[in-house]
C-alpha cells in the first residue's frame, strides 16, 4: 500500500508576495485546512494556472506506485496505474533541509524541498512531519478542488 506523507486541502492566500520574479512561475502562499500548515510553493503557472482564493488538494509521497514500491523507471501513459492518475500536476524533488522555528512561542518544523529549481517550504506542527527525512526523494501531487 502506498504511503502518503502529507495530504491536505490547501487554500491559496497570496500569489508572488515578493513580486513576480519569473514569467512562467508564481510563488503561492497558502494554508492547509486540516493540518494548519503554512506553505510557500513555486508552480509553473503556464502549465498549471493558479489564482488567489483557489483550493487544491496537495499530497507528498515517496513513490507513485500504488503497491508502495520505489519508482525505478518511467512507464509510458496507460501502461500502469499510479498515484499520479488521480492528480493534475506532479513534480519530483528532494527534501534538502529541515529546521525548527520557535519564534512564535510554539515549535514548528520547516521542510524545504527542491523540484529542479522550483521550491516548496512546508511549515507546521512537528507531529505532521515526523515521516519526513533529510535527502528523501518525494513526489508533490496537486489537484484543484
Amino acid at each position: 500500500m502506498i504511503e502518503v506523507l502529507f495530504d491536505d486541502a490547501i487554500k491559496v492566500d497570496r500569489l508572488d508576495p515578493d513580486g513576480k520574479k519569473f514569467d512562467k512561475v508564481s510563488r503561492i502562499e497558502a494554508q492547509s485546512e486540516e493540518k494548519d500548515m503554512h506553505i510557500q510553493l513555486d508552480v509553473n503557472t503556464e502549465v498549471y494556472p493558479i489564482c488567489v482564493g483557489e483550493k487544491f488538494r496537495m499530497a507528498l509521497a515517496p513513490t507513485l506506485n500504488l503497491d508502495g514500491s520505489a519508482v525505478t523507471s518511467y512507464l509510458p501513459e496507460g501502461k500502469s496505474k499510479s498515484l499520479a492518475d488521480k492528480f493534475e500536476y506532479v513534480m519530483h524533488g528532494l527534501l534538502y533541509k529541515m529546521s525548527e522555528d520557535d519564534s512564535s512561542g510554539t515549535v514548528k518544523v520547516i521542510a524545504y524541498i527542491s523540484f529542479g529549481g522550483l521550491q516548496l517550504m512546508l511549515k507546521g506542527d512537528p507531529s505532521h512531519m515526523s515521516e519526513f527525512k533529510l535527502d528523501q526523494r518525494l513526489f508533490l501531487l496537486m489537484r484543484k478542488m
